[in-house]
């Protein structure tokens, strides 16, 4: 990373301190537009749609449509890739750990979603403690061009390696959490909503010979 961003990427997240509530919000949302549009390598869309979907259809042939064991199977592989894009994540943002899962979630949607997938969705459905909130995918680009099978419809989250990758990166900053989707558009429901709900904060793990 050259001295400049770095300079600029540390000055943002100081920022950030200063910031609370709508002036948070609003800070997230223009600090995700600014990596999308100035720091991020375009993929083509239709490309990374059908690589997807040529994902799941092996998947389906290699389980012979048990969707039960694709569905952990998606979870899975987006476990394992958001353990990983959490180091670009925080190496393209330089952002200070969230106090909250309030924070979290602007974090996650404004920032996360948009640098990655370009959407920003929309974050509902608070628990009262809140520790627990509900992601409304609006738009969702792996869904687009799809048609699920109707025996699918019933088992299928087509796009689980959302949650899995979700799962994985909160991991990585200690956050332990349940994630998953409630309903989904594919399914014929009235929204696709993914739910997330923090279990424990995972004690940082000191290395043997370090106070």
């Amino acid at each position: 990373m050259s001295k400049s961003r770095s300079s600029s990427l540390s000055t943002h997240a100081a920022n950030l301190s200063s910031k609370t509530g709508a002036n948070q919000s609003k800070f997230f949302k223009t600090f995700g537009d600014d990596i999308w549009k100035n720091k991020i390598e375009k993929v083509n869309a239709e490309l990374f749609i059908m690589t997807y979907g040529v994902i799941v259809q092996q998947l389906c042939q290699d389980f012979n449509n048990d969707y039960m064991k694709i569905n952990e199977n998606l979870f899975s592989m987006g476990y394992n890739i958001g353990v990983r894009l959490i180091e670009d994540f925080l190496a393209r943002t330089a952002l200070p750990r969230c106090p909250n899962m309030i924070m979290t979630s602007e974090v996650i949607t404004k920032v996360a979603f948009k640098v990655f997938l370009n959407i920003t969705p929309v974050v509902d459905n608070w628990s009262s403690n809140k520790d627990t909130f509900s992601l409304i995918l609006v738009e969702n680009p792996l869904a687009e061009f799809v048609d699920l099978p109707h025996d699918a419809k019933k088992q299928l989250w087509y796009s689980n390696i959302i949650c899995g990758v979700l799962k994985g990166a909160l991991e990585m900053v200690q956050l332990d959490c349940d994630i998953g989707f409630v309903s989904d558009v594919l399914r014929g429901d009235a929204s696709t909503e993914i739910r997330v709900k923090l279990n424990k904060i995972l004690k940082d793990e000191i290395p043997l010979g370090e106070d």
